[in-house]
């Protein structure tokens, strides 16, 4: 894991034990986990009978180093050497070491639910089906006499909606006309095309 040189300095400060004794960095470390699983951004995160004789700038420095080594450690989804070998370049002895990877195992699959669950990414389309429609006359009683197609596109739900609905798929209904429809194959077709080069590059 690459870490910037400010992450660094602060994991340092966490590992020197004239700064952070085992308990008061158990605690950190527990509450840097949790506070990337809160809901809200709590001010009083810090607010721990164990970081009372800490310099509150040292404290918020090696909170954000912490974080930001937990967040890259479950975005590359390091494994346990991959961890060790990154807190061992920051000077962590095998005993804070351990402590930092059990409490990283208690939250990973939390933290990952949660890191998936961010961005706009679109839902992904599963299956698609159609049906012909003939407009005889429309609401006004006015003769139209037009095709049109009725799409159903079947697509993965976000993340968010997935835990509430279950993980079920949904439907995406639009109606176009049979222009409107060759266009959207022709930019379709277009689009698969210049996937298909991008990848044989």
């Amino acid at each position: 894991m690459e870490l910037s040189e400010s992450v660094q300095k602060g994991l340092q400060s966490l590992a020197d034990a004239t700064f952070f004794d085992m308990k008061t960095f158990s605690v950190l470390i527990e509450v840097a986990f949790r506070s990337l699983l809160s809901a809200h951004a709590d001010r009083s995160v810090l607010d721990q009978p164990e970081f009372k004789r800490l310099d509150q700038k040292l404290l918020k420095h090696c909170h954000t180093a912490a974080t930001t080594c937990i967040l890259e450690g479950v975005k590359q989804n390091a494994d346990k050497s991959t961890i060790s070998a990154c807190l061992e370049d920051v000077s962590f002895d095998a005993e804070r070491t351990e402590v930092f990877y059990t409490t990283y195992q208690k939250y990973k699959s939390d933290l990952e639910t949660l890191l998936s669950s961010l961005g706009r990414c679109p839902p992904h389309i599963n299956d698609v089906s159609w049906r012909l429609e003939y407009c005889i006359k429309n609401g006004h009683v006015h003769k139209v006499n037009e095709p049109s197609y009725l799409i159903s596109l079947n697509v993965e739900p976000i993340l968010l909606q997935n835990a509430n609905n279950g993980g079920s798929s949904e439907d995406v209904h639009f109606s176009c006309t049979m222009e409107q429809l060759q266009d959207l194959v022709g930019k379709m077709k277009d689009a698969a095309k210049s996937l298909e080069k991008a990848t044989q590059l």
